[in-house]
């Protein structure tokens, strides 16, 4: 096994446990919170994953940046949209700044303010962040056929 593929694998755990977890949530957390209009069904579930979620978000970006480069992918190339490899590098880390934007949205206008009266707001981020995860995780397959 090389280096590289070890990456991988920690890259593809971690992204099991980052979109999996979200998809637990949007799935069967989210319609019965939002059913109930009880946050805390929302709040509970996002304090026993937050610390493992986080995590293997922290791995999914040293991973992905590693294997980036591994690719040929480098801080002067990405933005370029040149070759397949730099076009998923460049989208999977917009789509990686729009999740830190719903993270910021949710951590301190959404959260701290969060009631049987705008569980919807959050609804959007959850859906938004799980969606976002999904299509990283589509176009990071591509990567296999030398990307898109």
């Amino acid at each position: 096994m090389t280096l590289h593929h070890f990456i991988l694998i920690i890259h593809l755990l971690a992204a099991t446990i980052w979109v999996g977890g979200h998809l637990l949530l949007a799935i069967c957390y989210l319609p019965t919170a939002l059913k109930k209009k009880d946050p805390k069904i929302i709040l509970n579930f996002e304090k026993k994953f937050e610390t493992l979620g986080m995590s293997s978000l922290v791995l999914l970006i040293v991973t992905g940046i590693w294997m980036a480069y591994d690719f040929g992918v480098t801080i002067e190339t990405c933005f370029h949209f040149k070759s397949g490899f730099e076009k998923v590098v460049s989208l999977k880390l917009i789509l990686l700044f729009c999740t830190f934007i719903c993270a910021v949205c949710a951590q301190f206008y959404v959260i701290p303010n969060l009631n049987e009266n705008n569980i919807k707001k959050i609804a959007v981020i959850i859906l938004t962040v799980t969606s976002i995860g999904v299509a990283m995780l589509v176009l990071g397959s591509t990567l296999r056929y030398g990307g898109i």
